[in-house]
């Protein structure tokens, strides 16, 4: 059985020796560059786990493991552009090192790529893993375009968000581990039970983003914290800030999503001031740890002894006891 640390190194170190020979090469240039710069790998890792809850090298689906990961960066790549990003893990985006239209074409070519990985495939697997792959593909957009348009909307519901992040982040962890499992011949119903453990992890790890964005340690998270904050995004902590604030609170919060300028700071300490009255960070880890629960209830009932889950274990608890 594989850690979660050593299959890792070994999506890092394949992701490296992957030769990009088409030309030209100005177009796969910043395809090379967004797969090197980093990144917590979590979808390649979770699928090689998933396979080796099976089977024992899951080193035979790494194509598949980084089509992911391919995948999920074209993702961000675009988004980057949509949200005029400069950085993305400490380095410039690919419209700032380049420009808009390479990040638009290079990021086409980079979703291509994703699905000849995949592709890759032995064909009796190959149909439920393109069906899977492409239903998720859909999802993660419908996932885009509900986000975007909450950003005009100050009723947006908690029901709603979290139906936006499983569309935009969940389900891309689930297809993970469901691709695993099929590639390794794991039988229906573990499988339909490692894509709901999916889906149980990324609306963990998407609600710790938005806390963390608030709560987090600048040093440990790595940037600034208070970005969502100052942007307005619709997060978790705004939505039911909102929804659960009183006329006053209500008024001073919508005065500063309103306010066209404002000191940042001021405005980060007094909103966080107003989440701290309403009980928004206790309401948010509250609904973390019921994902969490709802993941381990899952992972017990998938049909394979529990020494075998225990790397897939680990790694779950490190992911959602992250201060980063």
């Amino acid at each position: 059985m594989y850690q979660s640390d050593e299959l890792l190194k070994q999506v890092n170190d394949f992701l490296e020796a992957l030769p990009y020979e088409r030309k030209p090469k100005s177009l796969y240039d910043p395809i090379s560059y967004v797969l090197s710069i980093g990144g917590k790998r979590i979808r390649p890792v979770l699928m090689l786990l998933a396979y080796n809850l099976y089977k024992e090298q899951p080193q035979d689906i790494m194509m598949q493991a980084v089509a992911l990961e391919t995948y999920h960066n074209y993702t961000l790549l675009h988004d980057d552009l949509m949200d005029q990003a400069d950085l993305r893990r400490g380095h410039e985006t690919v419209h700032k090192k380049w420009d808009a239209n390479k990040a638009i074409l290079s990021g086409d070519s980079m979703l291509v790529l994703a699905y000849q990985r995949m592709a890759q495939c032995d064909a009796r697997h190959l149909p439920a893993v393109l069906n899977l792959f492409t239903e998720t593909a859909l999802e993660i957009g419908e996932g885009q375009e509900y986000d975007m348009t909450f950003e005009t909307r100050n009723d947006v519901t908690e029901d709603e968000y979290i139906e936006m992040i499983r569309l935009k982040t969940s389900v891309l962890l689930a297809c993970a581990l469901k691709i695993g499992a099929i590639l390794a011949d794991a039988p229906q119903e573990d499988a339909d039970l490692l894509y709901q453990l999916g889906e149980r992890i990324g609306l963990a790890f998407q609600l710790q983003d938005d806390l963390l964005d608030v709560y987090g340690d600048t040093k440990v998270f790595g940037k600034a914290i208070g970005g969502d904050i100052t942007s307005n995004k619709k997060t978790y902590m705004l939505i039911n800030a909102l929804n659960r604030a009183n006329a006053e609170q209500r008024k001073e919060l919508e005065g500063w999503i309103e306010a066209m300028t404002f000191d940042r700071q001021e405005k980060i300490a007094a909103v966080t001031r107003l989440y701290d009255a309403i009980g928004i960070r206790q309401l948010c880890e509250a609904k973390i740890n019921a994902y969490f629960e709802e993941g381990q209830q899952l992972l017990e009932r998938i049909n394979v002894p529990q020494e075998r889950k225990q790397a897939l274990r680990q790694y779950m608890n490190e992911l959602l006891h992250r201060n980063k």
